[in-house]
């Protein structure tokens, strides 16, 4: 697979994720059980989802600028270290208010991660490979979440729930290290952007991005909506309402990742040579219908798999639209691209949880996860209405009117 991929850079950022993804599914596996441990309710669960996404709203257009100031590289060891000491004193602290700040510093160091990776992957990349090279982000970033979950049911087995996050700590400083270490500076000119002419009239240019890559934005908000509602609440409600042992649940973002790991290269594949906007579609239209199949499951086998289709389906999506975005825009914008998709997809976490919440306590967890499907049916008629914004609908088009005609070949 990665004999497509001449960059070492490339591969490097790729083992960076994949610590950081394991360090990340140490954490999340055990963050909504240690704050029910602590007596948070489920409210202030889902309130504390959106201080971290409000760090992510807060930093993800200053990490734009942060990235053509200081080099991806430079942001992208700096945001881990960040998120190394954050995670690491997360179980120190006690006060609602303490915590909160903590999630919205992690939210803040982990789009300044996210921004970084992004925009090396994507100017490293060849224009007809990148849904290739990001899914395979994705695959790095999977494998870490299969492998971080996996650990931690160990781990606070043979320690504590606290010892956990610990672990993560030290993983996500190696990831660090590693990035200083063995990737290269930003190729010169890589965040340029030329002066504007002056025919270019009066329009922003953040305005004409949103435009360009509504489609992916509208994926990226769909998919943080969801996966920061999943997160914190999917396990709660197994516990309440299908009597699944609390341990047997640290294994879900297990299943989720592992669909992910699974089918997101065959659907970044299928992306490049279909058309990334149509995969998008399909997509979400099968995890949509996975998420209701999900309410009428009885046992723990069956939700795994369940949960294991909704991770190669609606998962997949995310590198996807990451690609289509990569495609519609210049190189010199990636990095304010980047930092506008990241802005929704903090918008989806920040949204999210307290919604999420609102009608798991009143109207109980199934209703919740209607509305998730509801989200992803409404991002296929969205993307439907706009299939035009994918460039290669519009080069299937255009060789279709190309085509000779039968009545004109006789």
């Amino acid at each position: 697979m990665l004999r497509r991929i001449r960059d070492p850079n490339i591969r490097t950022v790729y083992l960076a994720v994949f610590l950081l993804g394991t360090a990340y599914g140490i954490s999340i596996a055990v963050i909504a059980l240690h704050l029910d441990a602590r007596g948070f309710t489920k409210s202030s669960i889902g309130q504390l989802a959106a201080f971290f996404a409000s760090g992510i709203v807060a930093m993800s257009l200053p990490v734009g600028v942060l990235l053509r100031r200081f080099s991806a590289k430079t942001t992208l060891a700096a945001s881990l270290f960040g998120y190394a000491v954050t995670v690491g004193v997360f179980p120190l602290l006690n006060g609602y208010g303490a915590i909160a700040f903590a999630r919205f510093f992690d939210g803040a160091c982990s789009v300044g991660i996210w921004v970084s990776c992004e925009t090396i992957l994507l100017m490293r990349s060849d224009e007809d490979n990148k849904a290739y090279v990001t899914s395979l982000y994705a695959l790095a970033i999977a494998i870490g979440y299969v492998v971080g979950p996996l650990a931690a049911g160990p781990i606070a087995h043979v320690f504590s729930l606290e010892a956990a996050f610990f672990f993560a700590a030290a993983i996500a400083t190696l990831s660090g290290v590693l990035v200083l270490a063995r990737l290269d500076p930003d190729p010169p000119g890589a965040h340029h952007v030329p002066r504007a002419s002056a025919n270019d009239g009066p329009r922003d240019p953040a305005l004409r991005l949103i435009a360009r890559i509504k489609t992916s934005c509208f994926a990226t908000f769909a998919y943080g909506y969801f996966q920061a509602s999943v997160v914190l609440f999917l396990p709660l409600y197994l516990i309440e309402s299908k009597a699944i042992p609390r341990d047997r649940t640290i294994l879900i973002p297990a299943c989720f990742a592992a669909g992910m790991l699974l089918f997101s290269n065959a659907a970044g594949r299928l992306g490049d040579r279909l058309g990334h906007l149509l995969v998008m579609r399909v997509l979400a239209a099968i995890g949509s219908a996975t998420i209701l199949a999900f309410v009428f499951l009885k046992s723990f086998p069956s939700m795994a798999i369940a949960v294991f289709a909704a991770g190669a389906t609606l998962a997949s999506i995310s590198p996807i639209s990451l690609a289509l975005q990569g495609v519609v825009t210049a190189k010199q914008d990636y990095s304010r691209s980047n930092a506008i998709y990241n802005v929704f997809y903090a918008a989806g976490m920040l949204l999210g949880p307290p919604l999420s919440s609102i009608l798991f306590r009143r109207f109980g967890g199934a209703l919740m996860l209607y509305h998730l499907a509801a989200l992803w049916m409404a991002f296929v008629g969205f993307a439907t209405a706009f299939a035009a914004d994918d460039p290669a609908r519009i080069r299937r088009l255009s060789s279709a009117l190309r085509r000779p005609q039968p009545e004109a070949m006789v």
